[in-house]
């Protein structure tokens, strides 16, 4: 298995040298331009995941891997990457310009819960197109925290941060009308949201955290203490989908990603999704996609 980069990787990696910041209690913030594409000086970036939160305007026909999703970008988009899913930019000689921040996890710490946003969800929207009107709202945003980085402000972090739920509402309002209608308070999303939570939580799969625990919609239902005829209605009423289906969807696309990125075999892999045996987890994966687990590997599709 492919380890995360770190922020030290990051620096190490684009700039050759490590901030002080890092070693900050507060958590790490900051903001780069994105370098045109200078002939014979592209790099091909690995797909794989890090332990920091992106948020990106680029500009430029490009594609990005993210998970077991691609998306086109033909001419300019706004990205969100979160340190549960793998992803890798394409076409990176075709990108003329943009701008991104990064940060990591405990930057927000005591200051909101940015992984409740569907944007950083693994089954959300990471990538939305924009129009030139909306290019250039972001980057005004953008341009904002480069302001606020270079100033002597007291609270200019408490600034940032909100810069940046401004990005993140920004995004979220851009969503598909029916997606934004299941944002309603009442005690379903609640339910519905403490599940998607616990289901999240056990990814992503690595050498520190090798096996879910909770595998059926009634090992979520007791975690929950709720009768899983309770939880079913909830989730079906917020999400359209049944339990069962939102963790099956979570679990082919987790297993996706360790068939992609990692070098475990299938039965390691079927152990860490909670299968007891590899043969249920070759019957599960072909039912989803036509193809048993090491067709898939060997095929590249993602």
């Amino acid at each position: 298995m492919e380890k995360k980069e770190t922020l030290e990787e990051f620096y190490k990696r684009k700039f050759n040298w490590i901030p002080e910041s890092l070693k900050n209690d507060f958590g790490h913030f900051n903001i780069f331009r994105l370098e045109p594409y200078l002939e014979g000086k592209v790099k091909t970036l690995p797909y794989r995941r890090r332990d920091f939160y992106k948020l990106m305007l680029v500009k430029g026909a490009s594609s990005v891997h993210y998970a077991d999703r691609v998306y086109e970008v033909k001419k300019q988009a706004l990205s969100f990457s979160n340190p549960m899913v793998p992803y890798k930019w394409d076409h990176l000689d075709q990108i003329t310009s943009g701008i991104y921040c990064i940060f990591n996890p405990h930057f927000f710490m005591n200051f909101g819960q940015i992984q409740q946003y569907e944007v950083f969800h693994p089954n959300g929207t990471h990538v939305f197109e924009l129009t030139d009107e909306e290019a250039i709202e972001v980057e005004e945003i953008f341009a904002k925290m480069q302001e606020e980085i270079g100033s002597e402000y007291k609270y200019k972090y408490d600034r940032i941060r909100n810069l940046v739920f401004e990005l993140i509402h920004f995004g979220m309002k851009l969503q598909p009308a029916e997606v934004q209608t299941a944002q309603l308070g009442n005690a379903s999303l609640r339910i519905a949201s403490i599940f998607m939570e616990l289901l999240e939580r056990q990814f992503p799969i690595d050498e520190n955290h090798r096996q879910i625990q909770l595998r059926s919609a009634s090992d979520f239902a007791n975690q929950l203490n709720i009768h899983v005829n309770h939880l079913n209605r909830a989730v079906k009423e917020m999400t359209g989908k049944t339990t069962t289906q939102l963790i099956s969807e979570r679990l082919l696309q987790e297993s996706k990603i360790l068939l992609k990125q990692s070098n475990w075999n299938v039965s390691e892999i079927a152990y860490s999704l909670g299968f007891s045996e590899v043969t249920h987890f070759n019957n599960f994966f072909k039912k989803q996609i036509n193809l048993s687990p090491t067709q898939f590997r060997k095929s590249g599709q993602s």
